[in-house]
């Protein structure tokens, strides 16, 4: 029985990222842990080929993350060695070391690691993977599962996938999502752009959802207004999907919604803001529109602008989106609803 270890340890959006990558796993293996952070756990549950999830905030990626501690770090051990993992694959952005966590996969007695490191492993990693450049997150992900031996099954087309339920009420039969929120603020488009988004929305005749997490429900009540559907905070992560699933596209700036919709095919009009590569996280496998504008300071990755006006996206009109999801749902072959005057 091959028994193996696959590591994600950030966001939501990230551990989605690693599906393809699970599944290409899953496909050679008998048995699957993925280790996640508590950002990432209710992504975790929805991913296939998934058998035990163990999550634990990691003190070298979690920003939350607790001082370290050697008992704390005795204990994780002895959980990592329980698991007797014959491979693990440890999945990281390229900003991320996977060296913290090969070194405590080692000492629970893993015998062959993977990962893509850019710094000398010495003997923490059997499979030392070059990184591949600019290339979208889920790729990295199959490259370090592929130096393990693993690749993706026949009939698996290496997009994300996720378990969908049901929305937790009816929906209409028609419906674009607007999602305002971002679990970082510099990748955030103003909140009163995204409520005259919707209110021009619905001024076209076209039923809107405004969806969130339960700590936006301020942000997607606004946003909502009278005349849009409010779900902010109402939905699992599951049945966010759900609701993706239904919608002809959904508005949503760089955060992990962005990923769900692409997870279960639904266009993504992508108000992403440059502080990350897009070639690394625009939506994936998925027809989209990506709005910004050009700033000297791209790639900065921070988490909150410095920038008066937040000019990358600032500066993207409403105009500018209506445009966009046209666009992309006339090359979806969605026929945009119009309202229909007496």
């Amino acid at each position: 029985m091959t028994r193996a270890l696959v590591a994600r340890l950030d966001n939501d959006g990230d551990v989605l990222l690693a599906g393809p990558a699970i599944r290409a796993i899953a496909a050679g293996c008998d048995h699957v842990t993925l280790l996640c952070g508590p950002r990432g756990a209710q992504a975790a549950g929805l991913l296939p080929g998934v058998d035990e999830i163990v999550v634990r905030r990691a003190e070298w990626i979690d920003p939350e993350a607790p001082t370290v501690d050697r008992a704390e770090i005795d204990t994780y051990i002895s959980l990592l060695a329980e698991r007797r993992a014959d491979v693990a694959a440890i999945l990281t952005s390229f900003h991320q070391s996977a060296l913290p966590l090969a070194l405590l996969l080692r000492m629970a007695g893993v015998p062959r690691i993977a990962a893509i490191s850019e710094d000398f492993p010495g003997s923490l990693l059997n499979h030392r993977v070059p990184d591949p450049g600019e290339v979208p997150e889920a790729k990295r992900g199959l490259a370090v599962a592929a130096a393990l031996g693993f690749a993706s099954p026949d009939g698996d087309d290496g997009r994300l996938r996720v378990a969908v339920e049901a929305p937790p009420a009816p929906l209409p039969r028609r419906y674009v999502v607007v999602h305002p929120g971002a679990s970082v603020p510099a990748r955030a488009w103003a909140p009163e752009r995204h409520a005259e988004l919707v209110e021009r929305l619905v001024a076209d005749g076209r039923d809107v959802v405004v969806t969130g997490a339960p700590s936006e429900r301020a942000l997607t009540a606004a946003v909502a207004g009278r005349d849009a559907i409010n779900l902010g905070g109402a939905t699992t992560l599951a049945q966010l999907a759900g609701v993706l699933a239904g919608a002809d596209a959904v508005v949503v700036g760089n955060t992990g919604p962005t990923h769900l919709a692409a997870a279960v095919g639904t266009p993504v009009v992508s108000l992403f803001a440059p502080t990350v590569p897009a070639a690394r996280w625009r939506p994936f496998g998925v027809a989209h529109e990506l709005l910004h504008r050009p700033v000297p300071c791209a790639g900065c990755r921070a988490r909150e602008c410095p920038v008066p006006g937040h000019p990358c996206l600032g500066d993207v009109p409403v105009g500018a989106v209506l445009l966009a999801l046209t666009r992309l749902e006339t090359r979806s072959g969605i026929r945009p609803a119009r309202a229909v005057v007496a």
